[in-house]
């Protein structure tokens, strides 16, 4: 049975945890791969909006297990408050699965992303201060914590001293901030060990095996393709590899398993902190789309930055990932315009630019080349079929399809989990 990864086609914010619900009840196992709680995915259930930040999305489908890989850096804090939250309202959260190679974010990685990102000035990158770029740079640097060490207390003990000692140095002597005391945080730590034991396993021995046992994996990514740390707007991206290659290293599903990439986009583009975005609406109708689609933050609650859908940013997407499927999010919230447009090129020095541009330099100074379609005004959210869409509604995903080079199989026309067209099964 197929592993499917589902990722992010532009910067962020497209809908991922909607399409990952909507398969949540045809899939055994849902997997997040990279990225920590800086992701921010709404669910809306029977009229219920769920925010989830660490757990995934299909976590709200019952016969579905989720597992965190280890590509995740995970807050234990986050964790169990999110998992406490869902018990709360009712649902089963108490089968989540963590991999024992996964690593911690710890206080003190928290404390260095937001004094750094205050420090950078006008350079700053955007992050969300939850301290996962500081606890990639550990991982990286071989001095991260991982899960399993909080089994070793004398371990985890050493490790964040060793790891505080520079850290320390750095607070004091750069950002002119109080030393952070080991014990402080290994014992804070340690407090989750006896909860965080029995959802301890090697994630990638479990997930092997489903597969050869004729279960279905989907790899839910985090965050998306341009905010990649190696094929997005560097350096305002996250600090992993929320693309479909990562998924492999993420959850220890080796490539040859993978059957279906499904690529999710909105019918405009949005993003969240820093960075170039070519197609960058500054004015009112940037201000109207924003408020029709509700364009903030999950996790930061910060305005979404807004432009028509880019058909550049979403082609490289595509391509590099190798996507079978597109999935077309809040096509509802484009109802009541005129015309809508579409991104088909960039003009960069009097030269026209059909695909991305390799040069960040190049992207920053793009402009916008702008096609035209007939606007609609009927109301979508009762859609669900491809024929019940008006007819300019239809000529708007299937010019989308032309230029990016792949089908579009599902279409959102709503927040909730009933309002979805298909147009091919993703399963």
């Amino acid at each position: 049975m197929p592993a499917i990864i589902v990722i992010g086609t532009q910067w962020g914010d497209e809908g991922k945890g909607k399409a990952t619900d909507q398969l949540g009840d045809r899939i055994d196992y849902v997997v997040r791969y990279s990225g920590g709680n800086n992701a921010g995915h709404t669910v809306v259930v029977d009229g219920e909006r769920y925010a989830l930040h660490l757990l995934p999305s299909a976590i709200l489908n019952p016969s579905c297990i989720p597992v965190i890989g280890n590509g995740v850096v995970v807050d234990l804090d986050v964790l169990f408050a999110e998992i406490d939250a869902l018990n709360g309202r009712g649902c089963d959260a108490g089968r989540v699965l963590v991999s024992a190679n996964a690593h911690l974010i710890a206080p003190y990685h928290q404390v260095i992303d937001k004094v750094t990102e205050r420090f950078l000035g006008r350079r700053r990158i955007g992050t969300t201060g939850r301290g996962v770029g500081p606890a990639y740079a550990d991982k990286v640097n071989r001095i991260g914590i991982r899960v399993q060490d909080l089994f070793d207390p004398d371990l985890l003990r050493d490790k964040v001293a060793a790891s505080l000692e520079q850290k320390n140095q750095l607070l004091v002597k750069v950002y002119n901030r109080p030393a952070i005391g080991p014990d402080e945080i290994a014992d804070r730590l340690l407090g989750h060990a006896d909860r965080l034991r029995p959802m301890v396993v090697d994630a990638s021995l479990l997930l092997n095996r489903a597969l050869d046992q004729g279960r279905v994996v989907l790899l839910e990514g985090a965050q998306a393709h341009h905010l990649d740390v190696d094929f997005g707007t560097y350096p305002y991206v996250t600090s992993s590899n929320p693309i479909a290659a990562g998924a492999c290293t993420g959850s220890g599903i080796g490539p040859t398993r993978i059957d279906r990439v499904i690529g999710i986009a909105k019918a405009f583009t949005t993003r969240v902190g820093e960075g170039p975005f070519p197609g960058e609406l500054l004015d009112e109708v940037g201000d109207r789309i924003r408020d029709d689609g509700g364009e903030f933050g999950t996790t930061t609650g910060r305005p979404r930055r807004i432009g028509w859908f880019d058909a550049l940013v979403v082609e490289q997407a595509v391509r590099v990932n190798a996507v079978t499927d597109v999935v077309l999010t809040k096509l509802d919230t484009l109802t009541g315009w005129d015309r809508v447009r579409i991104v088909v090129g960039y003009e960069i020095g009097g030269v026209r630019h059909d695909v991305m541009p390799l040069s960040q330099t190049d992207i920053h100074h793009a402009q916008p080349i702008y096609e035209d379609l007939p606007g609609w005004n009927e109301d979508l959210s009762g859609c669900r079929s491809f024929g019940e869409l008006p007819a300019a509604a239809q000529a708007y995903v299937r010019r989308i399809e032309e230029l990016i080079g792949c089908r579009i199989s599902g279409i959102g026309v709503g927040p909730g989990r009933e309002q979805w067209v298909s147009l091919h099964d993703l399963l």
